[in-house]
């Protein structure tokens, strides 16, 4: 090997190690806590075609119920972690909303998205049939968010995030006290990304609740309940 190349390589170890001193610096004096959005886009939703309201069902109005926090955790305002290059945990909040009306909006725009009438204002429910609200709406859905945690793992060269999200959706009919149809879905989502913010966390989340909103309403099964119910 030339002196050249031992004067590049020792120029490249140089680089690498400022890099590292530098990432190490940076993020030694960490924040206390991070906070993140959360939202669902509707925007690129592809609403299968059998879950989508036609002349009998479009003018029927559903309620929806603010979604009840079933994670066992001892601070449910907590919603994950950032593992920081000291090996230390910083706890994840939200900072838009609570948790349980950030996932009951999200169905209530999935469901304008399939041309369905939703009432504006979310309802109270603990899921039990015997106290299923009356109210505006023909129809009420609500359900459970049993697990929870978005994660990041942080590297000098690349981070990895990660969400973990099981819902469970309830659809009842409100005018005649009786539960239709109850399903669950459980969602991973992950990936690795050379930069690291709040921003980056808050979109993985995002889609992590696009996918379990989309996907618990994928199958044939709870768009039957549904439109059967609609049209007795």
């Amino acid at each position: 090997m030339n002196k050249n190349c031992l004067f590049i390589l020792k120029i490249v170890a140089v680089v690498i190690l400022m890099v590292f001193s530098l990432e190490t610096s940076c993020r030694a004096a960490h924040p206390s806590r991070y906070s993140i959005d959360m939202q669902y886009d509707s925007a690129q939703a592809l609403v299968p075609e059998h879950l989508k309201a036609d002349s009998k069902t479009r003018g029927v109005i559903i309620s929806i119920a603010e979604f009840t926090d079933t994670r066992q955790v001892a601070d449910k305002k907590v919603i994950g972690w950032v593992k920081e290059l000291d090996g230390s945990k910083v706890s994840l909040f939200l900072k838009n909303d609570y948790l349980t009306r950030v996932v009951a909006y999200g169905v209530k725009e999935y469901l304008r998205k399939a041309d369905y009438k939703v009432a504006d204002k979310l309802v109270q429910w603990d899921l039990r049939e015997g106290t299923i609200p009356k109210g505006k709406g023909r129809m009420i859905i609500g359900g459970s968010i049993d697990e929870l945690e978005v994660t990041c793992w942080t590297g000098v060269f690349s981070n990895d995030y990660k969400a973990n999200l099981k819902l469970t959706l309830v659809v009842a009919d409100s005018a005649n006290g009786k539960i239709l149809y109850k399903g669950n879905v459980t969602i991973v989502s992950s990936k690795t990304d050379v930069s690291f913010s709040e921003g980056q966390l808050g979109h993985q989340a995002g889609i992590a609740l696009s996918d379990a909103i989309e996907k618990v309403f994928e199958g044939k099964t709870v768009a039957q309940k549904m439109k059967e119910d609609f049209t007795q």
